[in-house]
């Protein structure tokens, strides 16, 4: 873990009681159901033509999410399912948005770059690069404002730290003492683009401390590590000093689902697959005599067959009709727009 003194927050926090098996369960749902959406894509069930998986970004989803409230908020990136499900999140109608059917959260119009659902305060994930980050600033200050004590959360790349609305945000985070956290997955590449090859300096964590605050940098390898230092800093944004958190961790796929990755070596991926957040948590429990490997067996089972019934779900779910296209886009008492092909036929009668 990397930290500055000039943090307002302790480095003595004490270790929080949440069990290492816990996290490694919720950790290999995340990557067990990032499996089964590349299986989706694979077989031509998913909507739209692009798909980003967030596996060996484990620790980052569920070392914060882990720690949200109801009442939270919180944005996403293009790469944010194991956010999400971490979060609360139903398998099975995450894939039915992602394969575009209409049990599916968004009904099927937001595919896999555009969930959202406002009961478990996903604000919204957002293709855009660094697209959702503004929007926690305004939850944020709704908060403050009401006097909810809730925070608002805003997940993204390290390809984010070059967009200079990251700034705008904290700044403004800072002069308001708002309840925020931004919380940047640095998985080393920015579609594929290495972050040495696009900004200098690498402690990304010092920027966030020049607009005043509070801010760490994390090795994302463990899980406990980084939820340790999450909740030092969300316990400060709920006080009203807003935290920056920079999670360092591998993206062992490519930007995109196709994406071969031409641009790693074959070195560069098995050093970086080597720093595997849910097997670092697996051969803790066993050393540790916390868990037999027998019981983590029986784990990743019963989670393999919970994800394989999201796929049987998504394909047995409806495909959205054509005139659901304007549901949730206007107001419940607007009339829906005229179809252009009825609209001519209406000019050329005369009408």
């Amino acid at each position: 873990m990397t930290t500055s003194p000039a943090t307002a927050v302790a480095d003595t926090a004490p270790r929080t009681n949440t069990a290492l098996l816990e996290l490694y369960r919720e950790m290999r749902r995340v990557r067990t159901f990032e499996e089964r959406v590349g299986e989706l894509f694979v077989r031509g069930q998913s909507a739209g033509s692009m798909l980003h998986l967030s596996i060996g970004e484990e620790s980052a989803a569920v070392g914060v999410a882990s720690l949200m409230k109801d009442g939270d908020t919180f944005t996403t990136h293009h790469r944010g399912h194991g956010i999400f499900l971490a979060r609360g999140a139903d398998p099975k109608r995450m894939m039915a948005e992602i394969g575009g059917k209409e049990e599916g959260y968004c009904h099927g119009k937001g595919g896999s770059m555009h969930i959202a659902d406002m009961g478990l305060g996903h604000l919204g994930a957002n293709a855009i690069v660094g697209g959702g980050i503004p929007a926690v600033v305004g939850a944020g200050l709704a908060s403050k404002r009401e006097g909810k004590g809730a925070i608002s959360v805003a997940f993204f790349g390290d390809g984010a730290m070059q967009q200079g609305i990251l700034y705008e945000s904290m700044n403004m985070a800072a002069l308001w003492d708002l309840p925020v956290l931004f919380v940047c997955i640095n998985n080393q590449y920015g579609m594929g683009t290495r972050i040495e090859q696009a900004t200098k300096g690498r402690a990304l964590h010092e920027r966030a401390l020049a607009f005043g605050l509070n801010a760490e940098t994390v090795d994302g390898l463990d899980v406990r590590e980084v939820r340790d230092t999450a909740t030092r800093l969300i316990d400060a944004a709920r006080g009203g000093k807003p935290g920056f958190l920079a999670i360092e961790c591998y993206r062992f796929f490519g930007h995109a689902r196709m994406d071969k990755s031409p641009y790693r070596s074959e070195e560069d991926e098995a050093q970086g697959r080597a720093k595997d957040p849910v097997l670092f948590a697996r051969t803790a429990l066993i050393e540790s005599g916390e868990s037999a490997e027998t019981e983590l067996d029986g784990i990743d089972a019963d989670i393999g067959a919970e994800m394989d019934a999201t796929i049987d779900f998504t394909i047995a779910c409806k495909e959205p009709q054509l005139g659901s296209m304007f549901r949730d886009v206007y107001a419940p008492d607007q009339p829906e727009p005229e179809a252009v092909a009825t609209r001519i036929d209406r000019i050329l009668a005369g009408e």
